[in-house]
């Protein structure tokens, strides 16, 4: 069953009829491939990759036109590139053993680049992939380093739906998350991949597909839990856009890596099927700046992880400031191998779903050619295995076991997908955990209301009462009451200085805040707890308020 929303369906039917038509009342010859090469144009090149590609790459390193079987797929007002558009360039092409490298570098420094940044078109031939890498000096000025393929909207009109922004009603957050009306809403942030998880992700249209293979994130930002903008349909019905994000500000968790190459990464175009993930190792022989080959690289092995929790899956992350990794652990023992890291030394991170569990304190580091071992690990920092009376959830990093935890990364909180947010009365021992709410908003579900029953020796003794949360919005953070005595206000966790919820991610600071509470605020009996969101900011809409996601509420044996 189709689950897009009915107007996005009839859009891309009228999109794809149009072009049909269009295809009938032409007759077009059949394509043919064109010799492999480029030729000098305006200060840049045009290229044929000897298959079915021939792309355009201009005089300020972007590529102003790609055909595909004859057909222009780039918007033909817009060009594909870096950012919007980085200035100017100096283009250079060499061809090489059948494989073409176009380099644009960077020569004057605009309101975009402040630094040099050197971006790379390659190609091989008889292969319709343009293979790409980007070396930064620094970060852009704009605080987003991405490239976008602006495909024209006709043409592919079968992007993911979450991102799909035509027959919208109107923005109802700032300029970039809309309404339709139907009641869903669609952004170019919804339902991107994290890291970790990043493959290949694209559009399609009658006969042609465009797809990213976002390569390695080795040089971004963020970890393997981080995720950013892939696709979008730009509302306007012109635009198809396809992005590699490779650093932004968005919900940022860790400072630009720099001085880096960015890739290899590449744009594989299709009659329409999803490709496999590309071989780019041949990309080794093309002298790329900052590029490392494998036997520069060495590898990490842990011989496994004790005290984990079977429940969840284990990954182990290694990170630096100029470079970024990650391995699930088996399932058996925990043992793992992390291959291909660059020389260096770097904080070794063991996550029990995506909150770090154990930080090995004594440095690792990876030297080219060789293997770093560790002997096996175990779990020193999980507050799972703390004793309690009661826990609502679990300690995860996430909010996905929560009410619509597992959907709010692809779609507004106002949308009618949503179960509705309301202030909620939690009963101990009765109430589901789905039904506790993934995000604390004062201006629309506050107060939460925790009702638990204690025995007479319970409430005869202090406890400790945790609330863990995965981000928090606007300095939002817990005021707590318990049968009406109220406990110290905590202030406010450092968190990223971003939208986040409502564009769809939870991913921040994992932090926790815990109060003890003495014996008499409990009693024998039924007990109430309230928590409500404070902050020294005031809301910019009911939405945009005050707020946190939740990890896991407890109170201590």
């Amino acid at each position: 069953m189709n689950t897009l929303p009915y107007h996005r369906r009839l859009f891309r039917t009228l999109a794809s009829l149009t072009l049909g038509i269009a295809g009938l009342l032409t007759v077009r010859p059949a394509a043919q491939a064109a010799a492999f090469g480029y030729a000098s144009s305006g200060g840049g090149y045009i290229v044929t990759n000897g298959a079915n590609l021939v792309f355009t790459i201009n005089s300020s390193g972007d590529m102003s036109s790609c055909k595909y079987k004859g057909t222009e797929l780039n918007d033909t007002a817009k060009s594909s590139g870096i950012a919007s558009g980085l200035g100017a360039y100096s283009v250079s092409a060499a061809n090489s053993g059948g494989v073409i490298k176009i380099t644009c570098v960077s020569t004057s420094i605009t309101a975009n680049v402040s630094l040099p940044i050197t971006h790379y078109y390659i190609v091989t031939n008889g292969l319709d992939n343009i293979y790409m890498a980007t070396y930064v000096a620094g970060e852009p000025s704009v605080g987003e380093l991405r490239y976008i393929f602006r495909g024209q909207y006709n043409l592919l009109p079968n992007g993911p739906a979450d991102s799909d922004n035509n027959g919208n009603t109107g923005a109802i957050e700032s300029s970039d998350v809309f309404g339709h009306a139907d009641g869903t809403t669609s952004s170019k942030y919804f339902g991107s991949e994290k890291a970790w998880n990043l493959t290949v992700k694209g559009a399609t249209g009658s006969g042609v597909g465009v797809f990213m293979a976002f390569g390695n994130r080795e040089s971004s930002s963020g970890g393997p839990f981080y995720h950013d903008i892939e696709n979008q349909g730009d509302g306007a019905g012109s635009d198809q856009e396809v992005y590699n994000y490779m650093n932004s500000g968005h919900n940022q968790t860790e400072a630009w890596r720099t001085n880096v190459l960015h890739g290899p990464y590449c744009y594989c175009f299709t009659t329409g099927s999803t490709p496999s993930v590309p071989d780019m190792s041949f990309i080794a022989n093309l002298s790329l700046t900052g590029y490392v080959n494998a036997a520069g690289r060495g590898r990490v092995v842990l011989n496994g992880i004790a005290g984990r929790d079977t429940n969840y899956t284990y990954m182990v992350g290694f990170a630096n400031s100029t470079a970024q990794y990650w391995v699930t652990a088996s399932a058996g023992n925990g043992s793992c191998e992390c291959y291909g890291l660059k020389p260096g030394t770097y904080t070794m991170t063991i996550y029990k779903g995506e909150l770090a569990v154990d930080v090995v304190s004594t440095n690792v580091t990876v030297t080219a050619g060789n293997a770093t071992t560790f002997n096996t690990q175990t779990i020193t920092a999980d507050p799972s295995s703390t004793a309690t009376l009661w826990r609502i959830g679990d300690w995860d990093g996430t909010p996905l076991e929560f009410l619509n935890g597992t959907i709010m990364y692809s779609m507004h909180p106002s949308d009618v997908r949503m179960t509705q947010w309301l202030p909620t009365t939690f009963t101990v021992g009765s109430s589901s955990t789905g039904s506790f709410p993934s995000v604390q908003y004062r201006g629309t579900n506050s107060p939460t209301t925790i009702d638990f029953t204690l025995t007479a020796g319970q409430a005869g003794a202090a406890h400790t009462f945790k609330i863990g949360i995965t981000d928090a919005y606007n300095n939002g953070r817990p005021s707590v009451t318990i049968n009406g005595h109220a406990l110290s206000n905590p202030g406010a966790s450092s968190q990223p200085n971003s939208r986040s919820f409502t564009v769809g991610s939870y991913r921040g600071y994992n932090t926790t805040f815990s109060w003890s509470i003495p014996a008499a605020d409990f009693v024998t009996g039924a007990n109430t707890l309230t928590i409500t969101p404070i902050s020294g900011n005031g809301d910019l809409s009911a939405w945009l308020s005050a707020s946190w996601s939740y990890d896991c509420v407890e109170l201590d044996n």
